[in-house]
């Protein structure tokens, strides 16, 4: 018991040590230093911040007030000593016992309505991309499946459909959740749009703008109206003239020589340019999503990787095994360069793969020959070895590879293409020309045409070297069923 007034001491008795906060340490602070309100409420807020030096600014003050108060410096530096100590962060009995009882309802709902509860948490952190990767790692954990962004589908928050999330339109990048609003509303009101003409005519696409229908095109938003996403990309300045002409004509008392106001105005041509490849179609949608959301650029790769004895990510967490040098294939996402004690330059790499998000430190011989090769976007194969410390596995990097280096020469011992429609032979055609010139091994192509309820095996002839790359520019091609390897 300090004795140097009864609201301190019974404040200290009640809470046992544990630190008491806002207008309990402004009381403190004036009774026993003599601080005035304002400055109570600045020791307050440095408590909060949680911040050393601000803390460590305030100890002189409250000790020089304690002291004209007349409180025995010792016991004025043990009080200060203690309102430290919990301003790294305490709580006050009511204060903790709120917390634990929104922590036990989040787990509850977590453990019982796991769906719904991701769902929820992705919607309060709607415009955080980091925390939605999160998020979205866990769902991947839990096997909740997420439903990519859909103008038919989709609303301006994260939904749930039939034990699925729905991914939010307005958790897009630069695309605000009001205007998708309009969007929502205008299916709400007439059904679900036919087409890309039907979607604007529908929906005034001028209040929503260039930028954030670019990004729905780019996330894929469309692929159910038309699944040339390059298409839609390249067709937003037009598809918007239009959307603004069927509103005018919509308003005018004049009918249009086509049919009824605005419904009959004659949707203009759009652009036909080939799709983006499957590794551009995924960088597209990382820059609207900000992860990868639909697929990820290694997984045409996979077979291959298994082949050359490079691992994942998740598996080298599961063995837990520290210093064993083993190789594993990443997506660069972002580098940081620092600078050591002894001036020589040193980076931390993040990178992701199927299975997981990791760092690795890459030391400054190495970071200085492979600079080009760890830029954002690119795809590397790292030698490593794991270091784990408790749940984190840190990577020191001892080589780098770009990705098509790495998986140079292999080849399945032949490849299946399931085809739908006959006229998918040119584009197929033409990628294997491509193929010609590609390193690789030699892979045999047997080409599957569905006819009258059959299949037709169709043998190219000769063999081909195929790579990844050109393995998965077959399977983005319209008409292409899928892709196997025997």
């Amino acid at each position: 018991r300090t004795g140097i007034h009864p609201l301190i001491d019974d404040i200290l008795d009640e809470t046992q040590g544990i630190i008491v906060y806002q207008e309990q340490v402004m009381e403190i602070a004036r009774k026993m230093a003599g601080y005035s309100l304002g400055g109570a409420d600045l020791l307050r807020r440095a408590m909060g911040k949680k911040v050393q030096a601000e803390m460590d600014a305030q100890r002189p003050l409250f000790l020089e007030g304690a002291a004209k108060n007349g409180v025995p410096a010792a016991k004025a530096q043990e009080v200060f000593d203690l309102l430290d100590k919990f301003a790294n962060y305490g709580f006050n009995k009511s204060h903790a016992a709120a917390y634990a009882v929104v922590s036990y309802q989040t787990a509850w709902l977590k453990a019982n309505h796991p769906v719904e509860f991701l769902a929820a948490a992705m919607t309060c952190d709607l415009h955080l991309t980091d925390k939605l990767a999160v998020y979205h790692r866990e769902a991947q954990r839990l096997g909740i499946a997420i439903v990519p962004p859909d103008v038919n589908r989709s609303a301006a928050d994260f939904d749930v459909e039939e034990g699925r999330i729905l991914y939010s339109l307005g958790a897009l990048k630069n695309v605000g959740a009001e205007a998708m609003k309009l969007i929502v509303a205008a299916r709400e009101e007439g059904g679900r749009f036919t087409d890309l003409f039907d979607f604007a005519r529908r929906v005034e696409l001028k209040r929503i703008g260039k930028r954030p229908l670019e990004m729905l095109a780019r996330a894929g938003a469309f692929d159910g109206l038309e699944p040339n996403r390059r298409r839609v990309f390249e067709s937003v300045d037009t598809l918007i003239a239009f959307s603004a002409g069927s509103a005018e004509a919509a308003g005018s008392a004049q009918v249009s020589l086509f049919g009824g106001a605005g419904e009959g105005l004659p949707p203009p041509r759009l652009p036909a340019p080939e799709d983006w490849a499957p590794m551009e179609r995924l960088t597209e949608e990382f820059a609207a999503v900000g992860f990868y959301l639909s697929g990820h650029p290694l997984d045409d790769y996979a077979p291959a990787l298994r082949r050359k004895r490079v691992e994942r990510y998740a598996d080298i967490v599961a063995r837990g095994r520290t210093g064993v040098a083993t190789r594993i294939a990443g997506t660069v996402m972002a580098r940081q360069e620092r600078k050591s004690a002894r001036g020589s330059r040193f980076a931390f790499v993040r990178l992701s793969d199927p299975t997981g998000v990791y760092e690795v430190t890459v030391f400054s011989e190495i970071l200085l020959a492979h600079r080009d090769d760890l830029e954002p976007g690119r795809n590397v194969v790292l030698s490593v070895t794991p270091e784990i410390d408790g749940d984190q596995v840190k990577f020191l990097t001892q080589g780098v590879q770009p990705l098509d280096k790495a998986v140079e020469g292999d080849a399945a011992a032949g490849l299946r293409v399931h085809v739908r429609e006959a006229r998918a032979f040119q584009s197929i055609r033409a990628r294997l020309e491509e193929a010609k010139a590609a390193r690789g091994g030699p892979v045999s192509l047997v080409m599957i045409l569905p006819e009258d309820g059959r299949e037709v095996e169709i043998a190219a002839p000769g063999a081909y070297r195929v790579p990844p790359a050109i393995r998965s520019a077959i399977k983005a091609i319209p008409g292409v069923l899928h892709v196997e390897e025997f």
